[in-house]
């Protein structure tokens, strides 16, 4: 009955492989390496043999004996078997003595050469059936080819995301475009980028308009806009127009190189799961070796000198051989890693890029989310929205903003800048001071003139008039005479309330506001966000103090995520359990500060990225936990000389697989 069972299971796996293959590997694009096909092939010829073998009537071998020599049906049949066994075991074979020669025994090739040459050599020594050998060797290797197609397919998934590596770059020589290594091209080439291909370096367009496919980067299907002018980055695809960029950085240091380096180094960071199963394997493996030579030894000597009985030597150390297969830890040593790296190519998908497993399991335990303002929860596109109290014409007073604040960066700066309408001419400013945190002086034709919050006044002895609207209030001085104040209002993102609501929803305890701006303006944001805390008019410095304080404050296991816009507020990413920068595409210091990096600056994502990251980690646990107890329970049954060889195979390759397909579900995230 049991070779009936047997061979019925053995045509299955034949005929479940040759669909499969049929499938997936008759396909040009199966994604299948040739290495995963030899396997396939190898599993396909191996499983054919040893049916043909089985059906062979034992009769046939007997008769040999008549017509050559005793025994010789007995040793063709051996010999047969042998080769099969070698067709399908030959690398765990060279894989396990390597070992041995190296000094690094105890894994499973060791535990699976073991237990196979040990089951042959019963077969041989009573003349037995080499089925269980073979099929144990047979269904390990099946289950090694699912989980090496398994993690193949989740690398590719990353691989297709991130498929933005520029082959080459074009230079126009001649008249003609020639194609050049991206590392060849220096800083200030202009690069000639045709539709359909890829942006090889960052830079900006000197001449054309097109649209560009940044999903690879962002994760956001619409097309973005472009035009002379335009800061572009690489790894965009141009859609429609031909393209001249000037380049502003080498190959090495552009966007697509610093997001293929972290992606692909994301995996040498492994997380605290990780570590232990490394670490348990490292003990576990010996343990039950010893255990299984124990399990050989002991009870046929206690029986034989204590219980004088017989050493029964064939049923112990048959046990001890199902106990080596039974305790392989396959399962839990593919399975978290593998369950890590496809919750970090399936955050991938969505534009979320986590530099590595530790940050995604730090993720899951989140429980205080720290947002700067501007940039993260608002647009940071700041409008003059008013001016009141002024003696002055409007525009004056404007005019008078926008050159004292020509030099600076600052997105209040550019938004005078628009106010004012004309490019500022640099050349009627002198005496620049930039007040950290306060404003700026300068001379402006050769008038004195002030611009900053109510402190700067203060620190001036000038007595400002306190607004009442809402927003970011310049206040103006002019010769050393209040001049009125300028309203500059920033606009909340759209997302931002249902990004917060959502975080609530995802277990995120409180959410807190950190910003330089004033009380009133800092309130009336967080209330309309219906954020837990808020402080306000903070310096750079002040924000780091603050998230130390919060810090300080956490109990347990749970993180403090701080989400910023990786520019001005690297410090603050860096002192964070994690730091998560958005609307990062092109920002040296996001890519650099951070351990997780949005591609867009969407606030939902971060409510998504949790949720991924606790998919992710349950998924985990659930590997642990199955691969630990179905082990536990049939380590006990081979011990008692319950569990044979097919149920050991259940235990290894079984939850080998199993384990395997629950990781694979890390890569589906689009639902979270």
């Amino acid at each position: 009955m049991q070779e009936i069972v047997i061979d019925v299971l053995l045509a299955a796996v034949i005929l479940t492989a040759a669909v499969f293959r049929f499938v997936i590997g008759a396909r040009a694009d199966s994604g299948m390496t040739k290495k995963q096909k030899r396997m396939l092939e190898r599993i396909l010829v191996a499983s054919g043999v040893l049916l043909v073998l089985q059906l062979i009537p034992a009769e046939l071998f007997v008769r040999l004996d008549q017509f050559l020599f005793p025994s010789a049906g007995r040793w063709l049949r051996f010999a047969l078997y042998l080769a099969d066994y070698f067709l399908i075991g030959y690398d765990i074979l060279r894989k396990a003595v390597k070992g041995i020669l190296n000094r690094q025994v105890f894994d499973e090739n060791f535990l699976m050469a073991v237990a196979t040459v040990g089951a042959m050599a019963l077969a041989v020594y009573e003349n037995g059936d080499y089925l269980e050998a073979i099929a144990v060797m047979l269904f390990y290797q099946i289950g090694e080819w699912f989980q090496s197609y398994a993690v193949g397919k989740s690398r590719r998934n990353i691989s297709d995301l991130m498929d933005i590596r520029p082959d080459y770059a074009n230079i126009e020589r001649c008249g003609a475009l020639e194609q050049v290594d991206p590392d060849e091209v220096e800083i200030g080439t202009v690069i000639v980028v045709q539709p359909g291909e890829k942006v090889p370096i960052d830079g900006v367009i000197v001449e054309g308009s097109s649209s560009l496919n940044t999903s690879a980067l962002t994760g956001e299907s619409l097309p973005r806009e472009a035009a002379a002018g335009d800061e572009i980055i690489s790894g965009c695809i141009n859609m429609t127009g031909v393209l001249k960029i000037r380049t502003t950085k080498e190959f090495g240091e552009s966007t697509v190189s610093k997001i293929l380096d972290l992606v692909e180094n994301a995996s040498s960071r492994k997380s605290r799961s990780e570590d232990f199963i490394s670490k348990f394997a490292k003990i576990y493996t010996p343990a039950v070796c010893y255990s299984a030579l124990a399990l050989a030894v002991l009870p046929p000597l206690v029986r034989l000198l204590a219980l004088g009985l017989a050493a029964d030597w064939g049923t112990w150390i048959y046990r001890a051989l199902t106990f080596l297969v039974i305790s392989c830890p396959c399962a839990l040593v593919i399975s978290i890693p593998l369950s890590f790296f496809a919750g970090i190519g399936g955050a991938s998908q969505e534009g979320i890029l986590v530099k590595g497993s530790n940050f995604l399991e730090s993720l899951a335990q989140t429980k205080v989310v720290v947002f700067d303002k501007t940039g993260t929860l608002t647009q940071g596109v700041f409008e003059v929205n008013g001016i009141h109290h002024s003696h002055l014409e409007d525009e004056e007073l404007i005019e008078y903003a926008a050159l004292a604040e020509s030099a600076s960066s600052h997105p209040i700066s550019k938004s005078l800048q628009r106010a004012y309408g004309k490019t500022p001419d640099r050349s009627r400013v002198s005496d620049v001071r930039e007040i950290s945190g306060r404003g700026i002086l300068a001379t402006v034709d050769g008038v004195e003139v002030a611009a900053g919050n109510d402190k700067l006044m203060e620190q001036l002895n000038i007595s400002c008039i306190p607004c009442h609207h809402a927003g970011t209030i310049i206040h103006m001085a002019i010769n050393g005479s209040y001049a009125g104040h300028i309203v500059i209002s920033d606009v909340v993102k759209p997302h931002s309330q249902k990004a917060v609501a959502a975080l609530r929803e995802a277990g995120v305890e409180r959410t807190v506001m950190l910003t330089g701006d004033g009380k009133k303006v800092a309130q009336q944001v967080a209330a309309e966000l219906q954020i837990d805390t808020v402080y306000s008019e903070l310096l750079p410095g002040d924000k780091v103090s603050k998230v130390e304080e919060l810090l300080a404050q956490k109990t347990g296991k749970a993180k403090l995520a701080f989400v910023g816009d990786g520019i001005n507020d690297a410090p603050v990413l860096s002192r964070a359990d994690i730091g998560i920068a958005m609307g990062a595409m092109g920002s040296d210091a996001a890519i650099e500060a951070a351990d997780i990096v949005l591609m867009d600056d969407d606030p939902m994502k971060i409510a998504k990225a949790i949720k991924i990251s606790r998919k992710c980690l349950g998924i985990v646990y659930q590997n642990i936990v199955m691969a630990l107890g179905v082990k536990a329970a049939c380590l006990i049954l081979g011990a008692v000389g319950i569990a044979n060889m097919y149920l050991a195979i259940f235990a290894d390759v079984g939850v080998m697989v199993l384990a395997v397909l629950n990781a694979i579900r890390c890569l589906f995230v689009k639902k979270l």
